[in-house]
């Protein structure tokens, strides 16, 4: 059974850090594309940020420069650093594995799964 289990959200003020890490059973991230999304209330799922099998990271133009994907393989775990916040990233922010049947690069949400229940990040200004 495959599971993620996202973490480390809270509150911060606007311009502070966070990270968020997501622990995974029953896949290993080492060999996996995955991403990073987050939704707003009464907004839709946004990508943020992803990586390919073979660590190829990407990220969303508005998080460029600030957020960044690592992972340690030894803990089959991924992280999410977030730096210089700003309220309006306000948001539940969700790990998942990319389709196995998908060999493209995307950020459609349609082709992720085995979505955790995500962590909230709060950014106050």
């Amino acid at each position: 059974q495959v599971q993620l289990v996202e973490s480390g959200g809270g509150l911060v003020q606007a311009g502070g850090s966070l990270r968020l890490s997501c622990a995974a059973s029953g896949r290993t991230v080492s060999n996996s594309a995955m991403a990073w999304f987050r939704q707003a209330p009464g907004k839709e799922r946004e990508f943020v940020a992803r990586s390919t099998r073979s660590w190829a990271t990407g990220s969303a133009d508005s998080v460029k420069g600030r957020f960044t994907m690592s992972r340690d393989n030894s803990k089959n775990t991924v992280y999410l650093e977030m730096n210089s916040l700003k309220p309006e990233e306000t948001a539940v922010y969700y790990c998942a594995f990319q389709k196995a049947n998908i060999v493209r690069l995307t950020t459609s949400p349609k082709d992720y799964e085995y979505w955790g229940q995500g962590t909230q990040v709060t950014v106050s200004s």
